[in-house]
């Protein structure tokens, strides 16, 4: 609701929500949702955009919500190095460790984790709005051919973030990139950080889906060592 109140994007309107018996429930407005085109897609780059130059006043959230189905932890933080470092790399690595992965994607990522400062000496992000789980089955075009994102897992960070979740696994394209990057352009370094914000859908992905995608995650790690 927050991301509906901005105003920047469509997103599906909340008719009701509660629990009942454990469980429960939302209840969204109907979009007959088709696949994004170039049109729908540049314009979703200009809207994104100006989503995230919507200043937020700190990182985090207001309370805890979930990545898929694993706990998004969303402590409050006055620092991105610290929010990032603390509630989104080494809180993969340790659920990573409760599911049995241990050994090098350990030993590595809190090597990661030590020298992580690297990565945000000449850069200070603002908090922005974000989406959180931007892949390409989280955005699609309504019937007037605007863009549509849903199935959010938001908070205030780094909008680089978003941006690295569009590339992740595609579904985006170049219109996109462009129309964002000529509204909002992404700063120096981004082609270097993107690959930390990569790495952490990439351990989640190992703590929800297995061993597949555990080689990804290493190879990100060692990259990003590379620069340390």
């Amino acid at each position: 609701m927050k991301m509906a109140k901005l105003n920047c994007v469509r997103v599906p309107k909340v008719i009701t929500f509660g629990t009942a018996d454990n469980h429960s429930y939302l209840a969204l407005e109907y979009i007959a949702l088709s696949s994004m085109r170039g049109g729908t897609a540049k314009l979703l780059g200009q809207q994104l955009a100006q989503l995230h130059q919507q200043e937020m006043p700190y990182f985090g959230w207001h309370i805890d919500n979930t990545i898929g189905s694993t706990p998004q932890i969303n402590d409050r933080e006055n620092d991105w190095h610290t929010f990032w470092q603390q509630h989104r790399l080494e809180q993969q690595l340790h659920f990573a460790a409760q599911n049995g992965y241990t050994g090098s994607v350990q030993d590595r990522g809190m090597l990661l984790s030590e020298n992580l400062h690297v990565f945000f000496d000449n850069y200070t992000p603002k908090p922005s709005m974000l989406h959180g789980d931007l892949w390409g089955g989280n955005a699609a075009s309504d019937e007037q051919g605007n863009p549509v994102i849903f199935d959010p897992a938001s908070y205030y960070g780094d909008r680089e973030t978003d941006i690295a979740m569009t590339e992740l696994f595609g579904g985006f394209g170049h219109d996109f990139a462009s129309a964002y990057n000529a509204e909002y352009p992404l700063e120096a370094g981004y082609a270097v950080r993107k690959t930390l914000y990569k790495l952490y859908h990439i351990l989640n992905h190992v703590n929800l889906f297995g061993d597949s995608y555990l080689g990804q995650a290493e190879s990100m790690i060692e990259q990003l060592l590379s620069e340390v």
